[in-house]
């Protein structure tokens, strides 16, 4: 097959006077490596396109591809994610992961727990709040978490996403609504375990790959991973791998974000976090359906690295999964 790869890279925005917070979701160029070999090991031909509006060029000219092997983030927008699958579904051309709805709805926290919680999947109780006035109609009991609707890699979230009182709710919200420019998630803090967990499949096919549990060390922000623990991990986070055979703390998480999963129609491989409240119980954050897959840093990769499976194969069960779903829907 003729497989193409849409991306957005950080070097290609390294001269737009965006911050680095700013591209954090872009992807580096060892990602795309990483990416291009393990499709051409799965005996495939590859295709660098980049960016949506590469695609649009190069769609336009009335080149075609078999398959689209799809990691672009986009720049802006609550629906960004969703630009390159629109596209390609308006020129009938499959790609891997899920489609524009899903990444829409995933990528707004509010809705996306909005959809767990009517399928009853567990979650914290939650607000999303869209100006200060807003905050007169949180009714929920303190400590509580704020952090942006729809951001990624943990931006927007501080030591100061971490509330105990109504003073610091307004100023936390008011500094994340002049800063992010979109509504605020606020939610009860969930003090328990934190886990990420990887999934692989779509629908009744989707199962789950493993997972791994979020420990911060001494010199890390405690208490949240936030973006500060999350780009600089070294020495300030850990994993430790998840054993749902003898923790059942674990295979309930794992459990919950299956179900988060399918409820929310995520397609092909991504990730889920979930944490648990002080009693211990797992419950939803957030899905990833686009999930970061640069082989050594990237979550999902750490992830399967510490459950002994292959990035090769990974990358081949993601296309198996995209080519099988497009089968079927022809």
């Amino acid at each position: 097959m003729r497989v193409g790869l849409t991306y957005d890279l950080k070097d290609d925005y390294k001269n737009s006077g965006l911050s680095e917070e700013a591209l954090a979701e872009l992807d580096r160029e060892e990602t795309i490596v990483g990416i291009e070999g393990a499709v051409q090991a799965a005996g495939h031909e590859t295709v660098r396109i980049g960016s949506a509006p590469r695609l649009v060029e190069r769609l336009a000219r009335g080149e075609r591809f078999d398959l689209v092997f799809n990691i672009a983030e986009g720049l802006s927008g609550a629906a960004r994610e969703s630009q390159v699958p629109a596209i390609l579904d308006v020129y009938g051309i499959p790609y891997t992961f899920s489609d524009p709805l899903v990444l829409a709805v995933a990528l707004h926290k509010g809705l996306a727990k909005h959809v767990a919680r009517a399928a009853g999947v567990p979650t914290a109780d939650f607000v999303v709040v869209e100006t200060l006035a807003d905050l007169e109609r949180v009714d929920l009991a303190y400590p509580l978490f704020v952090k942006p609707v729809a951001e990624g890699t943990s931006k927007g979230v501080t030591p100061a996403s971490l509330v105990r009182d109504p003073s610091g709710l307004r100023a936390s919200t008011r500094d994340l609504l002049e800063k992010f420019r979109q509504p605020v998630l606020v939610e009860r803090y969930l003090s328990g375990r934190e886990f990420t967990v990887g999934i692989v499949g779509t629908g009744d096919q989707a199962e789950v790959l493993g997972s791994i549990e979020v420990l911060l060390l001494a010199g890390a922000e405690q208490g949240i991973y936030s973006y500060e623990n999350k780009q600089r991990w070294e020495g300030k986070v850990t994993y430790r791998v998840g054993n749902a055979r003898e923790d059942d703390e674990v295979r309930r998480a794992e459990s919950v974000a299956l179900a988060a999963w399918r409820a929310l129609g995520c397609r092909d491989a991504g990730r889920v976090d979930i944490r648990s409240d002080d009693a211990g119980n797992p419950c939803f954050i957030e899905v990833n359906p686009l999930a970061g897959l640069n082989p050594e840093i990237s979550d999902l990769a750490i992830l399967i690295k510490e459950h002994g499976i292959p990035y090769e194969a990974l990358i081949r069960r993601i296309l198996e999964s995209a080519i099988t779903r497009s089968r079927a829907a022809s």
